[in-house]
């Protein structure tokens, strides 16, 4: 396990841009006003409830750097389970793992996805690089069309691994934006397209938590079959609102990670 939290914060942020030039592009815009660097909310990371991969596979990455298990989200549309961490340290990013409930799919997705997970050793699980260790698996064009029929999330597994899937600049930290409209407009004023899914801005101060987000890169993938260009990672925003305490709000909202999944939607 990685002795040191920002290292392994660290090689995730590099390995997430390697797919997802766009997330330099936009920490660089909001940063440079901003004359500090630009903070990072949380970053999500997917995996299968299968017990080799499982989340409590992923999440002892972080539970060994001091992360502990802050709440648990059911998307029941998306068959799936998601819990988040959050580090004693406050000022260390909050971690937002989910895994498929793969058992809930048709035969012929269980199949393929059981067969990827088959080719990953137990060893490279507990090995310090398993968040970012990308693909361990070898899977064909057609068999990631198949699981994008059911299911995105399977999909974009298959695709690209254990990485993560996107960061969060954390609004309440830039000094030149105060809400998140107007993180958004100096998004879209800078062609960068945000997911509408849900509405630009998912959730309110009322849920004491507002979000919104890139559309995802594309990027080439390796394929059994050959290399497709196919969405990767996106770029999220999020604007956290104080709790009675005066604290600010540090959980996720279902209903707007909902639409956030949406990110990696293949456009069009």
């Amino acid at each position: 396990m990685h002795k040191n939290v920002n290292e392994l914060f660290d090689n995730l942020w590099q390995n997430y841009l390697t797919v997802t030039p766009s997330a330099d592009k936009i920490h660089t815009l909001l940063g440079e006003q901003n004359g500090k660097d630009v903070i990072n909310d949380h970053i999500a990371l997917r995996t299968f409830n299968i017990e080799k991969v499982n989340l409590a596979k992923l999440a002892a990455h972080f539970e060994a750097l001091g992360y502990k298990d802050c709440g648990d989200y059911d998307f029941v549309a998306k068959k799936l389970k998601a819990k988040h961490f959050e580090h004693p340290n406050t000022e260390l990013p909050k971690v937002f793992i989910s895994e498929l409930l793969v058992e809930e799919f048709p035969q012929n997705v269980q199949t393929i996805i059981h067969n990827m997970v088959d080719q990953i050793s137990i060893d490279a699980v507990t090995a310090d690089n398993f968040p970012y260790s990308g693909t361990h698996w070898k899977v064909s064009h057609a068999e990631y069309k198949m699981l994008l029929e059911e299911s995105e999330y399977a999909a974009w597994m298959a695709a690209w691994g254990y990485r993560a899937n996107h960061f969060t600049v954390s609004i309440n930290q830039l000094s030149q934006y105060s809400t998140i409209e107007q993180v958004n407009e100096k998004l879209k004023a800078s062609d960068f397209v945000l997911n509408s899914a849900g509405g630009e801005i998912k959730g309110s101060a009322d849920v004491l938590l507002e979000q919104s987000s890139t559309m995802a890169d594309s990027a080439v993938a390796n394929f059994s079959d050959g290399n497709f260009t196919i969405p990767s990672c996106f770029y999220e925003f999020a604007l956290r609102y104080p709790l009675p305490s005066g604290e600010l709000y540090t959980g996720f909202v279902a209903a707007s990670a909902d639409k956030i999944f949406e990110s990696t939607n293949v456009k069009g």
